[in-house]
């Protein structure tokens, strides 16, 4: 999903940022174009240098990009979106709408646009569409895509007043349900790689709440803080079942990192208590910090970021002392230039360590091509 565009300053270069859907690569549209870099290794990977763009999404580590103008330059509208080959350079085809479009998602079967009233449904061979999706008014482009095709659903606000969530199947081209999850508006929301689970978060942004597709019942409910906050972004680690981690970032500039599978063990322990029996999960699993873990000042408080967590390694066994249960990798885009990189340790006491792994100007950074030829 593109995040959505961030304000045209000069202390936010950044207009718009996202990860392939495998996350090994990233994007940031700038008021002079677009880059790609690798996730692993920061390298940027290409560059082109024509213009705003608000939203820039890749298709996995493919040439495809679906890339849309901020209407700096009359070539680059807000409402035309296109399909742009890396290695070609070249224009494949676009798609002209009466509204700017506010968020686009694909997948290899796929293609989801987003505007302020209606969402489109394409066939992306054919670019056909497949169907259109009358919505309530969605100013800010809030939606979720997974894009596993087994689990393929997109989540998109169903109110304007409260936290409801309408999730449709968009390989099957019907409504699979809707889930009421905040009682105040929508601000975030991602999808479990699977497709499996729906993370969201309101504008309140105190609660984040976790829910089962199949059956859109709740499954946790977590505290982010006290005092409402803007969040930014909501990230799942990949997983085949269920996810490890789930990661919010928000205006505070702290990074917050959910454990589920903590939070089962957690639940299925108190439930054996006399207590834990008559308090019901929602609340327990609300107030209950030691499944919780932050890292304070990780962003300056208001800069807007995005963040995903590309791996998770378990220990296979954690009966060592000094043994690391979980190690998570979290990578951080800052929408004034920078990339920053955490590894999140988890020991066997449930304790915390963020280390700083890398840092880097996304701005300035040259392409491996441009640091040879000088």
């Amino acid at each position: 999903m593109a995040a959505a565009a961030a304000s045209n300053s000069a202390s936010n270069p950044i207009l718009c940022a996202s990860f392939n859907q495998d996350n090994s690569c990233f994007v940031i549209g700038t008021k002079d174009g677009f880059r790609i870099f690798n996730s692993s290794s920061g390298r940027l990977l290409y560059e082109r240098v024509i213009g705003a763009f608000v939203i820039v999404e890749m298709l996995y580590s493919s040439s495809l990009l679906a890339i849309v103008g901020a209407g700096e330059q009359a070539s680059l509208s807000p409402r035309r979106l296109c399909l742009f080959n890396t290695e070609t350079e070249t224009a494949l085809r676009e798609l002209n709408f009466l509204t700017s479009i506010l968020a686009v998602c694909i997948n290899r079967k796929r293609l989801i646009v987003v505007l302020q009233g209606k969402t489109f449904i394409y066939d992306i061979n054919s670019l056909v569409i497949l169907d259109t999706i009358d919505t309530v008014p969605n100013l800010k482009g809030v939606c979720a895509f997974s894009p596993s095709l087994d689990g393929c659903f997109l989540a998109l606000p169903a109110s304007t007043t409260k936290g409801s969530v309408l999730v449709y199947n968009v390989m099957d081209l019907h409504s699979h349900c809707e889930i009421d999850a905040h009682r105040s508006p929508l601000a975030s929301i991602v999808f479990s790689s699977n497709g499996m689970y729906i993370a969201t978060a309101s504008e309140h942004g105190t609660i984040i709440r976790v829910h089962s597709v199949a059956d859109a019942t709740k499954s946790y409910s977590f505290r982010r803080g006290t005092y409402p906050s803007n969040v930014f972004s909501l990230s799942f680690g990949q997983s085949i079942g269920l996810p490890d981690i789930l990661l919010a970032t928000s205006s505070s500039g702290s990074v917050h990192a959910f454990f589920l599978g903590l939070a089962i063990d957690q639940r299925s322990r108190r439930s054996s208590t006399f207590l834990g029996s008559i308090i019901p999960d929602s609340v327990g699993d609300a107030l209950d910090a030691t499944h919780h873990h932050v890292l304070h000042n990780a962003v300056a408080p208001g800069v807007k970021s995005y963040a995903v967590i590309r791996k998770v390694d378990r220990a296979s066994d954690t009966s060592a002392s000094e043994s690391t249960p979980c190690r998570a990798t979290i990578s951080i885009i800052t929408y004034n230039g920078y990339f920053l990189e955490y590894v999140l340790n988890i020991n066997h006491r449930n304790e915390s360590t963020w280390t700083l792994d890398r840092e880097f100007n996304l701005v300035t950074a040259i392409s491996e091509s441009e640091s040879n030829s000088s």
